[in-house]
C-alpha cells in the first residue's frame, strides 16, 4: 500500500506541473501587461517625469520575471518555470513550490496568500459544514427509501428530490432569500457579519454563523436531491443481493441485514458520490458566495477575473486542481478500507 500511495503522489505531481504549464499558457495569452499595470498605479508620482515611470516599468518587468537583466525578453517556459519554482527568478528559487504565490495588485500588493486566508478559511468552513448536514439528512432518508421502495413516502420523497434536484441553484438562493429574509425575516438578506459590528470571541461567531445559517441552508437543500436518489439505488441495488436474502433467511434481524450487510456494500458508489460532490461543491460556492456577498474563495475568485488579477486567480486554480487530485487518491484508498478485495497488497 505504502508503494501504491508513493506511486500515486509521484503522478499527482506530474499532472500538476502539466496542469499548470497550461493554466500559465492560457493566461498569458490574454492581452494584459500586469508590469505596465503596477506602474500605472503610481502615475500621479511620476507625472512630471514620465522617464521615471519608464524605469519603474521596466523595473517591474525585471521584478516579475518577463525580461532579464539585460532587458532580453524571456520565453514562457522559462517564465512559468520561474512561476512554478523550478528555476531561479533573479538568482533564487522563489515561486508556487516555495509558497510565494505572488502579489494582488488590487489588494494594494498584499501577497496573495494574505489575500486568500481568511476567504479560505470561510469556504473551507461552509462547505464542510454543508457536506456533514447533507449526508446527515440524505443517508438515514436514502436508506429509509430503499427499505420502503414504492411506499406513498418514498413516491413523495423521489417527488421532492427531483424538483429540488432539477431547480438551478441561484433559482434556490433567490426563492429562499426571498422567503427567509424578507417575507419571514428570519435571516439577513446578505453579508459576513454585522456592519459595524465590535463583537469578540464567541460572540462574534455566534453573530457571523447567523449570517451564514441562509446560505448554508441553500447549498445543503441544492445537494438533497441528487445524493438522496444516489444512496437510495445504492441501497436498493444491495439489498437485491444474494448476501441480503441468504442472512434474512438465516433469520438475521432486520437492522443488521440493512445496516450491516447492506449498507456496508453500498457503500463504494457512495464513497465516490461523496467525495466528488465534495469536490464540486467548491464550484457551486462561487454563485452562492456572490449572491450572499459571503467573504470565500469563489468572491475572490469572480473579482480577480473582472480585475485581471491573475496572479489570485492562478493561485485559485492550483488549489481547486490539486484538491481534486488528492480527492481521487482519497477515493481510490477509501475503496480499500471498505472492500478488502480491492486493496492492494503488492
Amino acid at each position: 500500500m505504502g508503494r501504491y500511495i508513493v506511486k500515486r503522489l509521484f503522478y499527482i505531481l506530474v499532472v500538476f506541473i502539466i496542469l499548470s504549464f497550461l493554466m500559465y499558457c492560457i493566461y498569458d495569452l490574454i492581452p494584459f501587461d500586469r508590469a505596465r499595470t503596477l506602474a500605472d498605479a503610481q502615475k500621479e508620482a511620476f507625472k512630471n517625469d514620465p522617464e521615471g515611470l519608464e524605469r519603474l516599468y521596466q523595473s517591474y518587468r525585471l521584478q516579475l520575471g518577463y525580461v532579464d537583466e539585460n532587458g532580453n525578453e524571456i520565453n514562457i517556459v522559462r517564465r512559468w518555470s520561474n512561476w512554478l519554482g523550478i528555476t531561479k527568478l533573479n538568482g533564487k528559487f522563489q515561486g508556487m513550490l516555495q509558497g510565494n504565490f505572488g502579489v494582488s495588485y488590487t489588494s494594494v500588493q498584499r501577497p496573495v496568500m494574505d489575500v486568500l486566508r481568511e476567504p479560505m478559511k470561510n469556504t473551507l468552513f461552509i462547505n464542510i459544514l454543508a457536506t456533514i448536514l447533507a449526508l446527515g439528512i440524505t443517508i438515514p432518508l436514502g436508506i429509509f427509501c430503499a427499505v420502503r421502495k414504492g411506499s406513498k413516502r418514498d413516491t413523495a420523497v423521489q417527488v421532492g428530490s427531483i424538483i429540488g434536484y432539477s431547480m438551478p441553484t441561484f433559482i434556490t438562493a433567490i426563492l429562499f432569500i426571498f422567503l427567509f429574509a424578507i417575507v419571514l425575516k428570519w435571516f439577513p438578506v446578505s453579508g459576513q457579519e454585522t456592519p459595524g459590528s465590535t463583537l469578540t470571541g464567541w460572540a462574534r461567531f455566534w453573530d457571523r454563523m447567523y449570517y451564514m445559517t441562509l446560505p448554508l441552508i441553500v447549498m445543503t437543500f441544492c445537494s438533497l436531491g441528487g445524493m438522496t436518489r444516489y444512496v437510495r439505488a445504492s441501497m436498493i441495488e444491495a439489498l437485491s443481493m444474494d448476501c441480503i436474502r441468504t442472512a434474512r433467511a438465516k433469520g438475521v434481524k432486520e437492522k443488521v441485514v440493512i445496516y450491516s450487510h447492506a449498507w456496508r456494500n453500498a457503500l463504494i458508489p457512495i464513497v465516490t458520490l461523496v467525495v466528488g460532490w465534495f469536490l464540486g461543491i467548491f464550484s457551486g460556492s462561487i454563485m452562492i458566495e456572490n449572491i450572499f456577498g459571503l467573504n470565500g474563495m469563489g468572491k475572490i475568485y469572480i473579482n480577480s477575473l473582472k480585475n485581471k488579477d491573475y496572479d489570485v486567480v492562478l493561485t485559485l486554480q492550483m488549489f481547486y486542481v490539486l484538491v481534486g487530485l488528492l480527492g481521487n487518491l482519497i477515493i481510490d484508498l477509501l475503496y480499500g478500507v471498505i472492500d478488502p478485495r480491492i486493496r492492494v497488497s503488492k
